[in-house]
């Protein structure tokens, strides 16, 4: 009998199902990354006026980086439940906390009006954000891979994945009209609102798509076969999904915290660092550098399900090598392109990079859900991804913003890109393959002998 890894779903539902992961996936990061666009705008002024310009951008970065803190409290929270109760429930929370946090800021005093207030609120409803999406991706591209084809595990997963871009392409947009439209007064003074007041909107939206899909088969039916085990008196009690995580995976969650080195701080660099850079050393508008990011995001958006597909045919580890070596050697082009203060350099620039991110992006999904057992893939995807985005992406816009300050030049930043590729590279080099594992039979009531199996040791066989 087919297991529910294996045997495909009708295409409508799993459509629908593909539907909820990403409109909740792109409202999140367009949540997160309307945030990052507007500290690198305006924040530094709005909520830190007493720094000088260079302080103040740190600053204002430094509230950026607290949400990343908060992601593997998320993770953990987040997957334990999500491995106990189900993907859903989860789901439809990490979107109502994010959307609530992004709906008040728009409506925060400035420090002009509060004081000092007006910094530490923000930092605390940066810190829910936080929270929440370190909860959201580890569901959302769960729920994609336990209900998709296995045949097809990468291409389908894949597109939660493309939620980054997406929200990415929308907040980017926003706020590129806006800047277009507004004069730099207005803008400062109640234009930056705009964009967070609409994530209520998206919000009611994402829910009303999200609540009406199904939970996971794979999830259900692990649920039920560890129900039947504790029936019996030969049943071990069950252990917390994290420490279940760190006993049996966690060679695997050092794999994924490796491997998104590269991805976290590259995007971050490309997307937010390059607001900075692009406005300051090569001397464009910030109108210019926006729409060489969304370009470069719709760009991102399409090659992404790509990506996948091809994860599917030679491999999630190929895949990703390719991306994280090209982003190493495409770094110095990169900066080289951005200091012309060309238009279309800039816009070549972030879309080639952006392209090459995506190599690493688009197999994640599916490479970090096939290394842990059902019961504790939620604890066990998140837990690797999120915790990694501490020391990757939460850091890497105030390193690149200190680096440039202290030495005025791109080189030690590219430096900085390169030694997180090669860290990427020596952690996916060490890792196995995945593609053919059925995520049914890697739970260990479902292995051959009975025993407890790892992931590693799990089925291996051509899906």
């Amino acid at each position: 009998m087919s297991s529910p890894s294996t045997a495909p779903p009708a295409p409508t539902d799993l459509k629908r199902i593909v539907a909820a992961s990403l409109v909740g996936t792109t409202i999140e990061w367009y949540d997160f990354f309307l945030y990052g666009s507007a500290a690198a705008l305006v924040f530094n002024k709005l909520f830190f006026p007493d720094s000088d310009p260079v302080v103040g951008t740190l600053l204002s970065f430094l509230t950026y980086a607290v949400g990343f803190a908060a992601r593997p409290l998320g993770a953990l929270v987040f997957g334990h439940y999500g491995d106990r109760l189900g993907r859903k429930r989860l789901l439809v929370l990490s979107l109502l906390l994010m959307g609530a946090a992004t709906f008040a800021i728009g409506l925060l005093p400035t420090h002009a009006s509060v004081g000092t207030a007006a910094p530490v609120l923000l930092t605390v409803l940066r810190l829910v954000q936080g929270f929440a999406l370190g909860g959201e991706w580890g569901g959302a591209v769960l729920l994609v891979s336990e209900h998709g084809d296995a045949r097809r595990r990468g291409f389908w997963s894949s597109w939660p994945q493309t939620g980054a871009p997406a929200g990415q392409l929308l907040a980017t947009g926003v706020l590129s009209l806006l800047t277009a439209l507004l004069s730099d007064a207005s803008f400062a003074g109640w234009g930056w609102r705009i964009p967070f007041l609409l994530s209520g909107v998206l919000v009611a939206v994402g829910l009303w798509i999200r609540l009406s899909v199904d939970e996971s088969p794979v999830f259900r039916e692990a649920l039920a076969r560890a129900e039947a085990r504790r029936t019996t008196e030969a049943a071990d009690p069950e252990k917390l999904p994290l420490v279940a995580v760190m006993r049996r995976h966690w060679r695997d969650v050092l794999v994924a915290m490796g491997a998104r080195m590269a991805e976290n701080i590259s995007y971050y660099v490309i997307t937010a660092f390059v607001l900075v850079y692009a406005t300051t050393s090569a001397g464009v508008s910030k109108q210019t550098a926006l729409n060489a990011v969304l370009i470069g995001s719709a760009v991102h958006f399409a090659v992404i399900p790509a990506w996948g597909a091809l994860s599917d045919r030679i491999g999630r580890r190929p895949v990703y090598l390719l991306g994280a070596a090209g982003t190493g050697l495409w770094v110095f082009p990169f900066f080289s392109l951005a200091d012309t203060a060309s238009f279309g350099d800039l816009i070549l620039a972030v879309t080639v990079g952006l392209v090459l991110h995506g190599a690493m992006y688009a197999p994640q999904a599916a490479f970090f859900s096939e290394m842990f057992a059902t019961r504790m893939r939620y604890s066990g995807a998140s837990i690797g991804a999120q915790f990694a985005s501490v020391a990757a992406g939460a850091p890497a816009p105030l390193i690149a913003t200190a680096l440039l300050s202290e030495y005025g030049d791109s080189t030690p930043i590219a430096l900085y890109v390169i030694a997180a590729a090669v860290l990427t590279l020596v952690a996916v080099a060490l890792a196995e393959e995945t593609r053919h594992r059925d995520l049914a039979e890697i739970d260990p009531e479902t292995a051959a002998d009975g025993k407890q199996a790892t992931g590693r040791a799990a089925d291996t066989r051509a899906v």
